[in-house]
């Protein structure tokens, strides 16, 4: 079953700037899905019309079945969204924020209580449940967030930014949760600016520029694509004079520092073993940038080319 359908979804504001040009999306139930693009791209406003926040020129969504525009209630009981800003009343205690999130969707009281404690529980804010928003630290209040979008159980998540501005730690365990959440039958809509939480939480993306899908496929078939790499590679010791390999584009970053573009036709190992005969150990390695990151860069590129 699809989880969301969007078809010939279209935006013109009010002024003559053109949004979205007729994008088309299939997210299928039980899916971890990642729309990306740049900012000004149209995520945001895509992700708006999706949540019914934004009113569309054109075009049809059905979320679960339930068209928009015809069963929107029964739409917007199936989704879960977690804005880019923080949008709730800093006044109110963050456990109240989220009880009375869940009256909206007519869940009685002490339903909502438990639920609350539990994804407060899960998400580490359990212990600032009777505390003031305005009193979180901004990691906390991306947490309460999640948990606000989560009162209502909803069948489609989607989280625009949802690690933007919190530190290692606390997006490593929030990518955990999702998982743990994706993997129960929880569907997630992911748009972020860290390519690498894309490419190691979903399976499916959507690459959107200048309000046009330029790229819809599988994670991994993306990332097959990519011809090269460039890559950090930390030596035992410098070179005493140029260090030659001829079949590579390679430059010394500092003294015992090696950046290097290898071809995927290339193999490591034997790069490894013509540094060795020349008297060289690999100490580290690592990319340069992440993966998905220089082919997303790429496709931006070639899109920018062929519209001009």
């Amino acid at each position: 079953m699809q989880a969301l359908s969007v078809k010939n979804l279209s935006k013109k504001y009010a002024n003559g700037q053109v949004a979205l040009k007729g994008i088309d999306l299939e997210v299928s139930e039980g899916d971890f899905f990642a729309l990306l693009g740049q900012n000004g791209a149209g995520k945001s406003t895509t992700i708006g019309i999706i949540s019914s926040l934004i009113n569309k020129t054109a075009g049809q969504i059905t979320v679960f079945g339930h068209d928009m525009d015809t069963h929107l209630d029964a739409a917007k009981l199936c989704l879960g969204v977690v804005p880019q800003e923080m949008n709730f009343n800093p006044f109110e205690k963050i456990a109240d924020v989220v009880i009375n999130q869940a009256g909206y969707y007519g869940i009685p009281r002490k339903i909502a209580e438990k639920r609350m404690e539990h994804y407060f529980k899960k998400l580490g804010i359990w212990e600032k449940h009777k505390q003031a928003g305005l009193r979180l630290s901004g990691g906390m209040k991306r947490r309460l967030l999640i948990a606000r979008a989560l009162i209502n159980q909803p069948k489609l998540l989607i989280l625009d930014e949802p690690t933007a501005g919190v530190d290692i730690e606390l997006r490593h365990m929030l990518w955990q949760y999702l998982r743990e959440l994706n993997e129960q039958g929880t569907t997630i809509i992911l748009t972020t600016h860290y390519l690498e939480e894309a490419e190691h939480l979903c399976k499916n993306v959507a690459i959107i520029d200048h309000g046009e899908i330029i790229e819809n496929t599988n994670m991994k078939e993306l990332i097959a694509r990519l011809d090269s790499q460039t890559m950090i590679l930390d030596l035992d010791k410098p070179p005493i004079s140029h260090l030659m390999l001829p079949d590579y584009h390679a430059r010394m970053v500092d003294e015992t520092t090696m950046e290097i573009k290898i071809h995927k036709t290339q193999s490591l190992n034997i790069l490894f073993n013509e540094l060795t005969q020349k008297g060289f150990n690999v100490t580290g390695i690592r990319n340069k940038t992440n993966r998905l990151e220089e082919l997303f860069m790429e496709l931006i590129a070639a899109n920018k080319k062929s519209s001009t």
